[in-house]
């Protein structure tokens, strides 16, 4: 994908992860549910933060801008979401207000 992704260009959904991503800084998203590719906020997902002791702890110094081109890894998040499809991420790691890993949740077929 060589379009420059913006987060204007973002569906609300998506731009209230990124926000939460970004207020969060250091920490974990638990339960998120997603459907079409799209995070869902009902229910809402459980928010663990990590408060860092003489460290910075956000929120990301991009949150006041309105419109900012995505990082790669957040374009590169924003794919995994749509390749998931419908399910449900058990954890992203946030670091630094922007998603380090993600665990989801899979049927076996086993």
């Amino acid at each position: 994908m060589n379009e420059r992704l913006t987060k204007t260009s973002l569906s609300p959904a998506r731009r209230r992860l990124l926000d939460l991503m970004s207020d969060i800084y250091f920490g974990r998203i638990e339960r998120l549910a997603v459907s079409g590719g799209e995070p869902m906020f009902d229910p809402l997902p459980k928010v663990v933060r990590k408060i860092k002791i003489g460290g910075e702890n956000g929120p990301r110094r991009d949150d006041g801008k309105r419109d900012f081109a995505l990082k790669d890894k957040v374009r590169e998040f924003f794919d995994h979401l749509a390749g998931l499809g419908s399910g449900t991420i058990s954890r992203i790691e946030v670091q630094a207000g922007l998603p380090f890993s993600m665990e989801i949740e899979e049927p076996t077929d086993k």
